[in-house]
């Protein structure tokens, strides 16, 4: 035993949101838990998904036993395509989950689900050294659960995303009974979701959002279109009761709302009232006050079913003057102008758009506020304690939270980074080095479509200063040039082909050619860098700009 090792390297999720992704490695065997992915920022032109970098996980590749999935949201199994296109593994999950991850592979056109190991909530499995138990966690999802991983130094508990609902809508209590068992057994690492720790408080249940759903299903008069994440199983279903409730019929739109109620209802976590369903190409057709609408797009992406709608643009459902619109989802960081673009949009329509912040709610966070993870920091009592899933100061507020956990036999709070190693043996625990971790850009939602570093800098080069594309035009047999070389430029506001600029550009490039050696001539490579380096000097000195510059040259 006094050899054995203990590292926890997260490869993701931590000092950022999204990409949740950590390994656990003892001996020479490594289990990962969650796989998750990234939407991009404004910054990164043209990128649709952000996946970590695996370069760690490649090297040990032969280590790696198992995924292990804490539950369905994009942010801890979006990057489960592009993980097993490299490295290919057990994954296991709740059913829901596998089924979401599933609904993915087929996108990625993968097959992988022969792959796939269910499991249940008390179920315990052994991969390698490590003994790993399921327990029932209450989140915006069904089927969250924590993990409690015993090692051969001791037990880790991963919470994955957790808030602790006392009434959930499914009736599907926090498991607290066996974290606290855990907790009295001795606990040597706790891994805790941070997201909301700079939220004092208790994070409301979900069924608060029931007094305000049913407020607007009570006094609309014409259609209620209600948006919300697709993932959100208990959303869906409330919508379901309440339409059944006031005699609607319900149409649901949007891939993904589409996808995940089917997923859902074949699996017996969503109870569809016999009747209620209604094709979305009906929906128009039948009385106003006789329809609801459960449609994807609550964060405005360009083409999503909502996004559509509100531009008049969707081919079975339109918003009209009177009907009222539900944004029953926060307001992502990064998409407040894409959301309330939307707004404005159906506003302008006529529609009543609700969103925001009301009380009572139309939504609660899926994640535990201050007093929850006190309470779970309280029933683990752990040896170390180490906050994930946030941004720096979450981690950081998280930690603080710990503080009275001194005199309970809490020995060292660590605040990491994705990559940081975290090794713990007999000796105690320590920052033990980093690993290489960064992010892979994927293009057009395609995992062979890795978009390179290099090419992101030239969007933002060519979104910044434009393009400048002198074309010199040399015949063959004299290597001299037919006329005086044209510039095209895109983007670069100077560039008007009868300017005093352009004109003096073109003597540059001239110039630049007669001014070569025959040698250097019949070589067009080194003629172009020539070509670049002497309009780049002459365009930042007369304009401080620097667009792309790529020379043409034609052999006539």
């Amino acid at each position: 035993m006094t050899d054995q090792k203990l590292q926890i390297i997260p490869l993701g999720g931590l000092g950022e949101f999204g990409m949740n992704m950590t390994a656990i490695r003892s001996g020479g065997d490594i289990i990962i838990v969650d796989c998750g992915m990234m939407f991009p920022e404004a910054e990164l032109l043209g990128v649709d998904l952000v996946m970590p970098d695996l370069t760690y996980l490649k090297e040990h590749q032969a280590e790696i036993r198992a995924v292990i999935l804490t539950h369905g949201h994009e942010d801890h199994i979006g990057a489960v395509p592009y993980f097993l296109s490299e490295i290919d593994v057990p994954v296991y999950g709740t059913d829901f989950t596998l089924a979401l991850v599933d609904r993915r592979l087929e996108e990625y056109e993968l097959e992988e689900e022969s792959r796939f190991i269910k499991i249940k909530p008390k179920q315990i499995v052994e991969i390698g050294p490590f003994k790993i138990e399921f327990i029932h966690v209450t989140h915006s999802i069904v089927s969250s659960v924590a993990l409690a991983i015993t090692t051969p130094l001791g037990v880790i508990i991963h919470t994955g995303d957790f808030k602790v609902d006392p009434t959930p809508t499914d009736n599907e209590l926090f498991d607290l009974h066996t974290l606290a068992e855990y907790g009295k057994r001795g606990v040597l690492l706790l891994l805790s979701d941070s997201t909301n720790a700079d939220r004092p408080g208790y994070t409301e249940s979900e069924r608060a959002v029931r007094p305000r759903m049913e407020e607007i299903f009570n006094r609309a008069d014409r259609r209620v279109v209600v948006s919300c994440f697709s993932s959100s199983i208990h959303r869906i279903q409330l919508v379901l009761d309440l339409a059944q409730e006031y005699g609607r019929r319900v149409a649901v739109t949007g891939r993904s709302m589409v996808a995940v109620t089917v997923i859902a209802h074949s699996l017996g976590l969503l109870d569809i009232p016999d009747g209620i369903l209604l094709r979305p190409q009906d929906a128009m057709d039948l009385p106003p006050d006789k329809v609801a609408i459960l449609i994807s797009g609550t964060q405005g992406e360009p083409m999503s079913a909502l996004a559509r709608v509100a531009v008049d643009n969707h081919k079975h459902v339109s918003v009209e003057k009177g009907d009222t619109v539900v944004l029953s989802a926060r307001i992502i960081p990064g998409n407040e102008r894409a959301i309330f673009r939307m707004i404005d949009h159906m506003s302008r329509r006529g529609a009543d758009v609700l969103y925001g912040t009301m009380n009572p709610p139309l939504h609660v966070s899926g994640h535990a506020s201050v007093e929850e993870m006190k309470l779970v920091l309280n029933l683990v009592r752990p040896r170390y304690f180490m906050p994930i899933h946030g941004e720096f100061r979450q981690l950081s507020k998280h930690a603080h939270l710990a503080d009275h956990l001194r005199f309970a036999g809490l020995e060292e709070t660590f605040i990491m980074e994705s990559g940081d190693i975290l090794e713990i043996d007999h000796h105690g625990a320590r920052k033990a080095g980093h690993v290489q971790v960064g992010r892979v850009c994927i293009d057009s939602g395609s995992v062979d479509d890795v978009v390179q570093e290099v090419v992101i800098r030239d969007r933002k080069h060519l979104a910044e200063d434009g393009i400048v594309l002198p074309v010199i035009a040399i015949n063959r047999h004299t290597g001299r040039m037919e006329s005086l070389p044209e510039i095209v430029s895109r983007g670069f506001a100077l560039a008007e082909d009868g300017s005093a600029f352009m004109q003096s550009a073109r003597q540059i490039v001239a110039k630049t050619l007669e001014s070569s050696n025959q040698e250097e001539k019949t070589d067009w490579g080194v003629m172009k860098e020539k070509i670049r380096a002497d309009l780049k000097r002459f365009i930042v000195k007369e304009s401080s700009r620097r667009p792309l510059i790529m020379p043409v040259i034609l052999e006539v």
